[in-house]
């Protein structure tokens, strides 16, 4: 079975967001086109970022508390002042 990459989670608890990279973090990769998921459906917003070639590169998580485990935004790198 092939390893899972790491992942780069970023959470700001101020404004109760997460952002999850599902790219190399050493190269900058440019969003082309973002996809919203209804809100209504997942009960807060969770936008899906694409590259110009159509590959998923990221997904951003407002409402990121009551949608991602606690764990994993306690372990991630943290954009608030609360955080740092």
């Amino acid at each position: 079975m092939p390893a899972v990459a790491d992942v780069r989670v970023t959470y700001d608890k101020t404004v109760n967001a997460a952002y999850v990279y599902l790219t190399d973090p050493q190269v900058r990769t440019k969003s082309s086109r973002m996809y919203p998921c209804d809100p209504v459906e997942v009960g807060g917003m969770i936008n899906l970022d694409f590259d110009e070639q159509g590959r998923l590169i990221g997904i951003e998580v407002l409402a990121a508390s009551s949608k991602l485990p606690e764990y994993l935004l306690e372990s991630s790198e943290r954009l608030d002042a609360g955080g740092a």
